[in-house]
């Protein structure tokens, strides 16, 4: 029997993560102990700084300009082959477990799953119902309420708005329920197959709200709690400058942000544990990594847009599978390597979706390997008319974020093209955090990358989807509490 696979996001989670997080240094007491089979990929970075199109990357194994699912167009279409629908049709129990609004049916993400469960519903639906009151006031927030309501099952509907008013929240960002879920399930499964199990937890993002006993051991001397979760965390506000943030204000928000990565890795020990108490983890590829990372005060930036620096593009990855024994890989690796490295291990041919495939394989048996890594930020998310309903007047710097990035990175040297014209070139060795800008003084590699990037874009066909998606208001409400502006 084909051998398990757990793909583990920990969204918003970076690879640089803010001084010390023991996942960023390599560090992962439940991964540890499983040393001879694991290994902590430190060069892997992602296509795209936000949610929907680095998971859309993930799934597919291509960028966003081909698979198309950006902020331009909120849709992953069902033109290209995820990798959920090849492991089912190889057999797969496929099932995925969501914590973040982006990442479900209404968008496109559950093309192949067998089960897909969305942890901000009590009970299971098609009908989204959720905080009205924030969308709506007076006689139009009831109106809504009870159009929604009737929609489907009234019952299911009902309930599920009370769960998301008032309980979801109670505990954390949703892993606590993931992991009773995770546990029901593997517990009660058919085992005659071997499954797919997909999870996105979404702690780490803002807001951050970790549990007291874990904020209080990250947090700054001197600084309680309630003080810490009195800093604003308004990230809109503070990019158009309505918002001012000192530097001790920063070290709160990241203290609170460490916290939240030591709450989920326990979590994500709990699943490791569970796997290993139905025997299933000597049998399951093991494979945690993040979506985006996140600006928290870098570039004068909050949150995960507008920008495609290291502290968006450069995440963990974590593989853990006996084909890795005594395995070190310091090569560039990107997410969308993930789909073809899967179906190398688990020696499975797939040959359509190969050829969709713009990533490729890190199995330690596979031939090439990768000079550089793509990333691309193809509309401003939100776009500038939603910060101006969101926050008024802008500040004229605001505007400069009104274009769409292409990224271009080596182990040396990192370019970033903007639609309006911009160029910036860093050297990573010297430059870690991208602070001196070489343009001027290089314009030879500047050159260089230039062609480079659009040899590339020139090497396969880009999907021209621009339709705006629609969505319903409780989805809209929902993006809008994790600062997602519609």
């Amino acid at each position: 029997m084909n051998r398990n696979v757990a793909v583990i996001v920990m969204d918003t989670m970076r690879a640089s993560s803010v001084d010390s997080v023991s996942l960023g240094s390599g560090s992962f007491a439940s991964l540890d102990e499983n040393h001879d089979k694991i290994v902590n990929i430190n060069n892997a970075f992602t296509s795209a700084p936000w949610t929907l199109p680095s998971h859309a990357s993930l799934f597919t194994g291509t960028t966003p300009s081909k698979h198309g699912a950006h902020a331009g167009h909120k849709q992953l279409n069902d033109t290209h082959t995820t990798l959920a629908e090849v492991l089912a049709n190889e057999g797969y129990e496929t099932v995925a477990v969501s914590n973040n609004t982006w990442v479900s049916e209404e968008f496109g993400f559950n093309q192949g799953f067998e089960t897909f469960y969305k942890t901000w519903q009590y009970v299971q639906s098609d009908t989204d119902l959720g905080k009205i009151s924030q969308t709506y006031d007076g006689f139009n927030m009831l109106w809504e309420a009870t159009k929604t309501v009737f929609k489907g099952n009234p019952v299911t509907n009902v309930t599920n708005a009370i769960y998301g008013q008032f309980f979801r929240r109670a505990n954390d960002d949703g892993a606590t329920r993931t992991n009773k879920w995770i546990k029901n399930w593997l517990t009660s499964r058919d085992d005659s197959r071997p499954f797919f199990l997909f999870v996105n937890y979404l702690e780490p993002h803002l807001e951050y709200r970790p549990p007291k006993a874990h904020a209080e051991e990250h947090l700054p001397e001197g600084v309680t709690y309630e003080e810490a979760m009195e800093v604003s965390q308004d990230a809109w506000g503070y990019i158009a400058g309505r918002v001012e943030l000192s530097r001790e204000d920063f070290e709160v928000l990241r203290a609170l942000y460490r916290a939240e990565i030591a709450y989920l890795e326990e979590k994500i020990e709990e699943v490791i544990d569970l796997l290993k108490a139905v025997n299933e983890w000597e049998e399951t590829l093991f494979i945690l990594t993040s979506d985006h990372g996140e600006n928290i005060g870098d570039h004068n930036l909050m949150d995960h847009q507008y920008a495609l620096y290291d502290t968006l593009l450069h995440v963990p990855l974590y593989v853990r599978d006996s084909s890795f024994e005594d395995c070190e890989i310091d090569d560039i690796v990107q997410l969308i390597d993930i789909p073809p490295t899967i179906l190398d291990i688990l020696d499975i041919d797939a040959s359509d979706a190969r050829e969709q495939f713009q990533g490729i394989s890190f199995y330690p048996d596979a031939d090439e390997t990768r000079k550089y890594a793509v990333a691309e930020y193809m509309a401003p998310q939100p776009s500038m008319d939603a910060l101006e309903t969101k926050i008024g007047d802008l500040s004229e710097h605001v505007y400069d974020y009104d274009r769409s990035l292409r990224s271009i990175r080596t182990d040396q040297y990192k370019y970033i093209r903007g639609s309006d014209g911009s160029q910036e070139l860093y050297d990573i060795q010297r430059d870690p955090q991208e602070r001196n800008d070489l343009t001027a003084s290089k314009e030879d590699i500047v050159g260089q990358f230039d062609a480079t990037l659009d040899e590339w874009l020139n090497s396969f066909e880009q999907t021209e989807d621009t339709d705006s998606v629609s969505m319903d208001e409780d989805t809209k409400s929902r993006l809008e509490d994790l600062g997602y502006l519609q």
